[in-house]
């Protein structure tokens, strides 16, 4: 079957750098393009070249309706696109207008990060599992913001283990809060990139916005509040089960964690890796599962963690990560959102 999408503006995101954008679209339908004066010719199996021209269409209309895409976001709409049949350009893109992050427009770039921020918004706790520069941090803080913004919830708690990453780093001079603010930066990170850093202030100024270690947390009833627990591999099954025990009234929570980067001291079980096992069936909890294909980081970082996995199978270390690959299974009512399409 051929057919022919007019396409008059935006060629440029269209085409992207190098025409990835193009070769995703022709790999993932395994299609042909051909670029005409005003027009792009496709052809290939009826079924694929139909869904080919409702994406197009939606981009064209897009374009002309004054969306402009950058920084990659066309192509990783369009991989998740080639991963979900159900989704349309012009769903992706709406879904993320509707959201307000503050001062960023923040979209899903894979499938699971897409299906991660949905699990968030159906359910009130969240287990967020997979390698780093996966997003899971960065889209969970997000959206800890939107609801805060929306006046879903009246303040953000983020915490996180004070565990230090293979290294002695010694006595910290300073208050309790400057010794424990550098194992909390990536969190201030992401809170500064998605608000004025004004806002930042004063809303940690006022106790809106909690940045604590978990220590912080024992003894407390979190109502009205969206929690993040990041590092969660850095936990212990004591500190995880406190944590999740926090959690009050009209409040969602997200547990976010690398169970490959576990930095606690030999003989100490990661809280974690225990979570896992004991509340995979639970109604209500969702887990999201990332692996390398997520990474939206620098190519070099999807090839490095494929690099360490490959590894690690080859030599038999870590064996107790093989807990990692254990989804949770489907079953009607549990809640549980499985991270791999």
């Amino acid at each position: 079957m051929r057919v022919s999408v007019q396409i008059s503006r935006g060629l440029e995101s269209l085409f992207g750098t190098r025409d990835e954008n193009i070769r995703v679209l022709e790999n993932g339908l395994n299609i042909q393009t051909r670029l005409l004066d005003d027009s792009l010719e496709i052809e290939g199996e009826e079924a694929a070249v139909l869904r080919a021209e409702s994406i197009l269409e939606d981009y064209v209309a897009l374009v002309k309706q004054g969306q402009s895409f950058s920084n990659g976001d066309l192509n990783s709409y369009l991989r998740i696109l080639m991963a979900d049949s159900g989704a349309s350009l012009r769903g992706l893109v709406e879904s993320g207008r509707a959201r307000n992050f503050g001062k960023k427009l923040v979209t899903p770039k894979t499938i699971n990060q897409r299906v991660y921020l949905d699990a968030i918004e159906r359910h009130d706790l969240v287990f967020g599992i997979g390698p780093a520069g996966t997003g899971k941090t960065y889209l969970a803080v997000a959206m800890g913001i939107s609801a805060l913004v929306n006046k879903k919830v009246a303040r953000i708690i983020l915490t996180r283990p004070a565990v230090e990453a293979g290294e002695r780093l010694g006595f910290l001079p300073g208050t309790l809060q400057e010794k424990v603010d550098p194992y909390l930066r990536p969190l201030y990170d992401a809170l500064y990139d998605m608000l004025e850093a004004d806002k930042v202030e004063r809303h940690l100024e006022r106790g809106v916005i909690e940045v604590a270690p978990i220590a912080f947390m024992r003894g407390r009833t979190l109502n009205d509040s969206f929690i993040i627990l990041d590092e969660a591999q850095n936990s212990t099954s004591e500190q995880m089960k406190m944590v999740l025990t926090r959690q009050g009234f009209n409040s969602k929570m997200v547990v976010t964690g690398d169970v490959t980067q576990i930095d606690l001291p030999a003989g100490k079980k990661s809280g974690l890796l225990e979570a896992i096992e004991v509340l995979r069936n639970v109604e209500g909890i969702s887990f999201v599962y990332f692996d390398e294909r997520d990474v939206v980081r620098h190519n070099l970082v999807q090839r490095i963690v494929k690099a360490y996995e490959r590894y690690d199978e080859a030599t038999g270390r870590n064996r107790q990560l093989s807990l990692r690959w254990s989804e949770p299974e489907r079953s009607p009512g549990n809640g549980n959102a499985a991270g791999t399409p």
